[in-house]
């Protein structure tokens, strides 16, 4: 699986206008670089699973709809439901 590109995030966020491209690649980007650190692994490398992909997309898309750290009169997760169990299995611990 390649690395998840702008165009495959747009897609997953319903977004079909360009105006927000550059504040998309920059949440992909930081999804990438904090599930990166989490497993230890490349997101980006061509033999990346799909769950790790998935997780990108999940990711993107909550630090996109969600751009405070806290939000009034709504309710609000600290990640997307699902997103550490896609990464559960390649968690990488360090002590």
């Amino acid at each position: 699986m390649p690395g998840i590109t702008l165009d495959q995030a747009k897609t997953h966020l319903n977004v079909t206008l360009d105006a927000d491209d550059d504040l998309i690649s920059g949440k992909l980007a930081t999804a990438k670089a904090w599930i990166g650190a989490y497993t230890a692994s490349d997101p980006d490398a061509d033999t990346a699973p799909a769950p790790i992909g998935e997780a990108v997309l999940q990711l993107t898309a909550h630090l996109y709809e969600n751009r405070e750290a806290s939000l009034v009169g709504v309710t609000a997760s600290a990640l997307p439901f699902g997103f550490l169990d896609l990464l559960a299995p390649y968690r990488a611990f360090a002590f």
